[in-house]
């Protein structure tokens, strides 16, 4: 099954964590385990190679081999993006084309600094389109590590000037009225309607959805929280939407710490059983002792709502 990101995505792309061995190597088998476990959650999409997967620190040769694994295990059940950002556009444009060619939907990419403004944005963007025409591209808003910003105007001006872009991964801090405005000021000029999924770990998902999100790209180790929050939404049960998502939020916020985060959500995985180790790539984040009885309480308590208010949910 082929799949190709439309404006139309909806529902959950998870972002994968990259699993490490403690040597430091890429874990492949946990890689497989894990991509398993996010389509048994019932996720949308699968987005690898993202900022919080750790891609950055990969090698280009590590980074083929983690698309060709997650590629070969979702065997076209799912859509997966890939993400590809790059200062250098031949980089960018080389990993993509890989990507593309093992049959993901489209590529993610943030700008960066060196855009400088809106219309050197929308520049490298074009850019970006005509050396990959017809690859549908994230535009991923994250500008609290890209120092690159871009206001609802300059974001429709992007997709009214580079028509293959389809999605706006949603993660400017704080962005709920920015989110509004994209919305508003698309509409207004007559933009066509990309889909919205957001990011920060989903930490405001109830409000972004009740302000036109589509839905969640992001890498909360309790996936099936996001994919249920926006069925719930979706299918106008706003107050269990919120309900469930409340039960979470002590571990939603508690991974979201920024510099550590990754560290929590890792550890949440393993103790899951979905990977082996919840290893970071130097230099990253690691629990201490009072960091895992913090998990481990903050873990119990979410098991104890769980029984209470989604006693399905409960693993």
């Amino acid at each position: 099954m082929s799949h190709r990101l439309t404006e139309d995505a909806t529902g959950v792309y998870i972002i994968s964590a990259t699993p490490f061995e403690d040597s430091g190597a890429v874990d492949h088998a946990s890689l497989e385990k894990l991509t398993e476990f996010y389509i048994g959650k019932g996720v949308s999409g699968i987005t690898i190679l993202g900022m919080m997967g750790e891609a950055p620190k990969l090698t280009s040769e590590e980074a083929t081999a983690v698309i060709g694994r997650v590629m070969d295990t979702v065997s076209g059940r799912v859509p997966v993006v890939v993400g590809v950002s790059n200062p250098g556009l031949d980089n960018l444009v080389n990993l993509a084309e890989t990507a593309i060619s093992r049959g993901a939907a489209g590529v993610m990419v943030a700008p960066n600094a060196g855009h400088k403004t809106e219309s050197g944005v929308v520049g490298a963007f074009q850019a970006i389109a005509r050396r990959l025409p017809d690859v549908p591209l994230v535009f991923q808003d994250f500008p609290l590590t890209t120092q690159m910003p871009i206001s609802a105007g300059g974001f429709a001006n992007l997709v009214a000037n580079v028509p293959s872009v389809v999605m706006l991964k949603h993660e400017d801090w704080p962005g709920l009225a920015k989110l509004s405005d994209v919305r508003a000021v698309s509409e207004k000029r007559g933009v066509k309607r990309v889909s919205i999924l957001c990011g920060n770990g989903g930490l405001y998902l109830p409000q972004e959805l009740a302000r036109g999100a589509d839905g969640a790209m992001t890498g909360f180790a309790y996936p099936e929280m996001l994919v249920e929050v926006v069925r719930r939404h979706k299918a106008g049960d706003v107050d269990g939407a919120e309900d469930l998502f409340d039960a979470y939020l002590p571990l939603v916020r508690h991974e979201q710490q920024p510099g550590f985060g990754l560290a929590v959500r890792k550890e949440i995985l393993r103790r899951r059983g979905v990977i082996a180790s919840a290893a970071t790539r130097a230099p990253g984040p690691k629990l201490d002792a009072t960091g895992h009885a913090e998990l481990t309480r903050l873990m119990d308590r979410l098991e104890k709502r769980l029984a209470v208010v989604a006693p399905e949910l409960v693993a």
